[in-house]
């Protein structure tokens, strides 16, 4: 009770709560990338759990962000392997059919979800981690508010991409952005980039037409491959 009446702890849960909105953003776009071709039954729950179990492993992460950045070329194979997912997802098929085919992409549309924050959160959760000042009840407890918010905002994105197809591009586009930041980001390129800071809008601004260059190749060959 003494926890819950201290003015330090809900300034702290207020902080992590508007950090997390701000974070998030990126996060929501991957997972209403994940979740459009399913059926609206199926997007609800890719959402949720999706989002349920990126939090979770959020908190993880928090408490070993700090040692996993100082590990070279780490954040080169996360930016890397963001850059597939950001082609595979404008990828899509559109046009999955068949409850077999629909619950397969139920799970791999989750393990993109997990994947993909995982990567994406590696310098998110420190911000979070500093706000928390090291309390673990603090921590999970402004996350576990925030899954509402990045539920809320990724199933308002797939509402979106329904309505304006172009939002599906421009999420692709974003997720190449991030992957781009993310590898120059790395311990091993930070000094290069420091003394260049163009580098860091270069790598991020070819990350992005990278994933949308490819990605749009790919659909193109896929509708190619199903036309009679």
């Amino acid at each position: 009770m003494e926890l819950l009446s201290s003015t330090d702890f809900w300034i702290g849960l207020i902080k992590i709560v508007w950090i997390n909105i701000i974070l998030s953003g990126d996060n929501a776009v991957v997972i209403a990338l994940a979740a459009r071709t399913l059926p609206p039954a199926q997007q609800k729950r890719a959402i949720f759990f999706g989002s349920g179990a990126a939090v979770v492993l959020r908190v993880i992460l928090t408490v070993v962000a700090a040692r996993l950045l100082q590990l070279s070329y780490l954040q080169i194979v996360g930016g890397l392997l963001l850059l597939w997912i950001g082609v595979q997802l404008l990828d899509g098929d559109d046009e999955a059919s068949g409850e077999e085919k629909a619950y397969g992409s139920l799970l791999a549309a989750i393990q993109t979800i997990l994947v993909a924050d995982l990567v994406m959160s590696l310098d998110n959760v420190i911000a979070v981690a500093a706000a928390a000042h090291g309390s673990m009840v603090l921590l999970v407890l402004g996350l576990g508010i925030s899954i509402p918010l990045v539920v809320f905002g990724a199933t308002l994105m797939v509402k979106l991409m329904e309505r304006f197809p172009a939002i599906v591009t421009l999420g692709a586009a974003l997720i190449g952005w991030v992957a781009g930041e993310t590898i120059v980001s790395d311990l091993v390129l930070r000094d290069v980039v420091a003394d260049r800071p163009a580098l860091h809008y270069m790598a991020a601004a070819m990350g992005a037409a990278f994933v949308v260059l490819a990605g749009l190749l790919l659909r193109r060959r896929s509708s190619a491959n199903r036309a009679p």
